[in-house]
């Protein structure tokens, strides 16, 4: 065999792996496209949903701050679950439960059966194909370049907004709210039926390179779910998870409503917000590339500092309702909002190494959750109590400057 031919042979076989790791992360792409759009479609039926019952803002946000906590509560399980039985069951259940939960929320008459449908099992099934179980399938694949696929993932959330606000805006104003919800369910459950058919069995298996490489170079620590909770980087990263989520989704469920409030018309107000999708990828991209050239800390900190500067363009708009400042409070707010989550998901993967590192970043993705569903219902609670946005505005941004606390001063995440 020439040498010529030993090459070819060899990139060959490199190739396949890595045509795989792409299809794998195309398949989270649009899991996670889908997950996180339907999700967040909420914040375009806030309005007519409140108005069809009568509901004051608290009633209906705790719909979506009760569907934060389902998926916090459940991602420690969530990762258990997928360390036991593999991607195709987790995936799965999650597309079940999207189907069932829109076609229930299709029928709801009272407010405690939006909060069961379109709250905790809408919750639960973006958990069950979102960032949890991604991030484990793709650190099998990715390896040391599992920011950067993370950042692609993530960026999902603004693809998704961005697809489905202005489209639930448009079914919303020609078929009606409630047959919107229905056609979100149906199509949620034609979904199963493809997904059950994938390749799963090579897709869990992983990268052979990276699996030749952990059997020489990877050291399982031994770390359990007790013994990390012992540590301080778990914590840590915890409360930068959990103040982030508050800040973040303060405001996020009633954007539209506030910028309808401040004079645009909805479909710009729901589309406007939609774009966020557009700049969310480059900002996760930028972000995931800063990582490597002056390093997390001093990255991660400049995403704060830009998601600031978004929030305070955000307050500005209620006195000066124009197109440039709208732009900058959707590139800046927009650009960020999960910039961080590769680059958390990344740390927490190294520092808590081993077969129950699923579980581990699971439990840590608690403080996500339990953040925005804090978020959201307080942030609701606040505009109901005040009347006004400007309260809203600044619980948002002191939520923000408090996430950035354990990146200055914890050692961890420090270095």
């Amino acid at each position: 065999m020439t040498e010529n031919t030993r090459r070819e042979e060899t990139q060959r076989g490199a190739a396949k792996p890595a045509r795989v790791a792409l299809n794998v992360l195309a398949l989270c792409f649009m899991l996670s496209v889908l997950g996180r759009g339907l999700g967040e479609s909420f914040t375009v039926f806030l309005k007519p949903i409140a108005e069809s019952f009568g509901w004051d803002r608290a009633q209906v946000v705790s719909v979506y701050s009760l569907s934060a906590l389902a998926g916090a509560v459940g991602a420690p399980l969530i990762g258990r679950l997928f360390d036991r039985s593999g991607p195709r069951t987790v995936y799965s259940i999650g597309l079940l439960l999207l189907a069932g939960a829109f076609l229930i929320a299709a029928r709801a008459q009272h407010l405690w059966q939006f909060q069961l449908s379109v709250g905790i099992c809408v919750g639960l099934g973006i958990a069950f194909i979102g960032n949890v179980p991604n991030s484990i399938l793709l650190g099998r694949w990715f390896g040391p370049r599992l920011p950067t696929a993370m950042a692609v993932v993530y960026s999902a959330t603004g693809a998704g907004v961005l697809i489905l606000l202005p489209a639930s805006q448009l079914l919303i104003d020609h078929i009606g709210w409630r047959e919107a919800y229905q056609l979100f369910g149906v199509v949620a459950l034609l979904l199963v039926l493809p997904l059950l058919i994938l390749p799963w069995r090579l897709f869990s298996t992983g990268s052979p390179q990276l699996a030749k490489s952990a059997a020489t170079d990877f050291d399982d620590e031994g770390w359990t779910l007790l013994r990390a909770m012992r540590h301080h980087a778990f914590w840590a990263l915890f409360c930068t998870f959990f103040f982030t989520a508050i800040g973040m989704y303060a405001i996020s469920p009633q954007v539209v409503a506030y910028l309808i409030d401040a004079g645009f018309p909805p479909l710009q107000a729901a589309t406007a917000w939609g774009f966020s999708g557009v700049v969310l990828l480059f900002g996760m991209l930028g972000v995931s590339s800063l990582d490597g050239t002056i390093g997390r800390r001093p990255s991660v900190l400049f995403s704060y500092a830009v998601s600031i500067v978004g929030i305070l363009m955000l307050w500005l708009l209620q006195w000066y309702p124009n197109f440039w400042l709208l732009s900058g409070f959707v590139v800046c707010f927009g650009s960020m909002i999960g910039s961080r989550g590769p680059l958390l998901t990344a740390t927490a993967m190294k520092i808590f190494r081993g077969e129950r590192v699923g579980t581990i970043y699971g439990a840590i993705s608690i403080g996500s959750g339990l953040g925005s569903a804090i978020g959201s219902w307080g942030g609701g609670l606040i505009h109901d109590w005040a009347h006004s946005y400007n309260p809203l505005i600044a619980f948002s941004l002191l939520s923000v400057l408090f996430g950035m606390i354990p990146f200055l001063f914890v050692p961890a995440l420090r270095r």
